[in-house]
């Protein structure tokens, strides 16, 4: 119902600053909202990984669940690929910051937050429209002496919702917090982009020493083949053991298709990744002669870190802020909402005179408004996001066990593809020496040629399996740090694994 209407005169002006002086008020965010104030969850967080060392996990104990020493903590390091010093990884990573098609959308996404929010924010202040025209009439003679009249008009019209409940800062409250958000979901694809941009790269550097353990095995074959079609012709060798010196140098030529086949699929994701066509970075991976290598040691942190560090987490709980705020924007739907109006003009029946004293028009308007039966439709609509925001917050929950989850698992996978390595190592230098004493002796007549051809194919096997085995504590390390949402620096060796 419209409440107060107001024409020109000293009334109108104080009534006018009266009204605004409300609406400053109803604008300002420290007045009471309807609907709950937003509180981060807090949940009981494990001390130390269960995949760190058990004087850590004491130590982890001793610290307690509910609290986190925040000054012994590690730092976050958003270049943690830098610690595996390869300057061609720093390159690609680079490029893929850059040109990243994926990453770009994430950028759109993050500008559209920003404008929402400004829309949002909007609600705030008035709607101001500016507007002129002219119309004619024309009357019966019989009526009036002037049947034909021009009339002119010029002024401003203001329109006001007042937030009395807090309807609007509610709702620049979810717009706010969308744009956390948006702005850690940026992060996220960031985090995402150059962990799968160092895993490509790494598994392409396996391919590529698999290969050429693959190539120096065929050759070491061939030259056997050799040796042993030499000893045939002089007598000292059968017809049989050319055959298997040749058999075993085949399989090992046809296993390096499937390797070719790995390599070539690598190098195409990466140049993908890097928003570039498949080959694009053909050249530049072979011109690289660098190589990474893992660090003797990784900074860990705690799990209660990776509240702050996982960017995914952070957009959770940015999520469910804003649809708990969306609670309150909906039930303040439900109280009577507050509108001023008013408008300033002239209006004249000749142009000349439009803008004078005596053609000012001016009016101020209020109107309360009340749904007073829909049916029940506001409250469902608080019912509904009550239940959105449940769901967000049990998003939230399982996010975070997600989170730990991943880091246990990668830090356990880590520290036993260390131990493998260590163990593949032995294992391939011991097959190298077992292949060149056979041959040796075989050469010498000592041992017939089947122990030969048993310890090259081992030698192949141990080798391949070692590049494997060091390509997989790269992965695993790539692996850990996504899971951690980044890096970390330390100088508190407790903290590291």
């Amino acid at each position: 119902m419209n409440f107060m209407s107001f024409s020109r005169g000293p009334s109108c002006r104080l009534s006018l600053a009266v009204l605004l002086a409300i609406g400053s008020l109803s604008a300002c965010s420290g007045l009471p909202s309807v609907g709950p104030d937003y509180q981060a969850p807090a949940g009981a967080m494990p001390g130390r990984w269960l995949a760190a060392k058990p004087d850590e996990r004491e130590q982890g104990r001793a610290n307690g669940n509910a609290t986190v020493n925040r000054k012994n903590s590690p730092k976050s390091q958003s270049d943690w690929w830098r610690q595996l010093g390869d300057p061609a990884l720093d390159e690609l990573i680079a490029t893929a910051q850059s040109g990243s098609l994926d990453l770009k959308a994430a950028q759109a996404r993050l500008r559209q937050a920003r404008a929402s929010r400004a829309q949002a924010v909007s609600g705030y202040f008035p709607q101001v429209s500016a507007s002129t025209g002219v119309s004619r009439t024309k009357n019966a003679t019989a009526v009036n002496a002037l049947p034909t009249r021009t009339l002119y008009d010029a002024g401003f019209d203001a329109s006001w919702e007042l937030d009395l409940f807090g309807g609007t800062r509610r709702a620049v409250e979810a717009a706010s917090a969308d744009l956390a958000a948006s702005e850690a979901s940026l992060e996220n694809v960031r985090v995402s982009l150059v962990a799968e941009v160092a895993q490509n790269y790494v598994e392409w550097r396996a391919y590529q020493s698999r290969l050429a353990i693959a190539r120096a095995n065929l050759a070491s074959q061939s030259e056997t083949a050799q040796i042993t079609e030499w000893r045939e012709q002089a007598g000292l060798a059968s017809s049989a053991d050319v055959e298997q010196a040749r058999t075993n140098r085949e399989q090992t030529r046809a296993s390096m298709p499937d390797l070719e086949v790995g390599l070539a699929a690598a190098e195409n994701r990466l140049a993908t990744l890097l928003g570039r066509q498949p080959g694009a970075l053909h050249e530049q991976l072979l011109a690289a002669q660098s190589r990474p290598v893992a660090p003797p040691t990784v900074a860990t942190g705690i799990p209660a870190d990776v509240l702050t560090q996982r960017p995914d987490l952070i957009v959770a709980e940015r999520t469910l802020a804003a649809e708990t705020a969306r609670i309150g924007q909906r039930q303040a739907a439900r109280f009577p909402s507050l509108s001023l109006g008013g408008s300033f003009g002239w209006q004249a029946y000749s142009l000349g005179a439009l803008g004078g004293s005596d053609s000012l028009v001016r009016s101020l308007s209020g109107t309360l408004a009340a749904t007073l039966f829909d049916g029940g439709k506001l409250r469902s609509a608080v019912d509904l996001q009550t239940a959105v925001q449940e769901a967000a917050l049990a998003d939230y929950e399982s996010a975070v066990l997600t989170a730990l989850e991943e880091v246990e698992n990668a830090l356990t996978a880590h520290a036993q593809a260390r131990d493998r390595v260590i163990a593949r190592e032995a294992a391939a230098v011991s097959a190298r020496n077992a292949a060149t004493l056979s041959r040796q002796m075989y050469e010498a007549g000592l041992a017939d040629f089947q122990k030969v051809l048993e310890t090259q194919r081992t030698q192949l096997t141990a080798e391949d399996s070692l590049a494997t085995a060091q390509s997989a504590v790269l992965t695993t390390l790539i692996q850990l740090y996504k899971a951690l949402g980044g890096g970390w620096s330390s100088a508190n060796e407790s903290d590291r694994t």
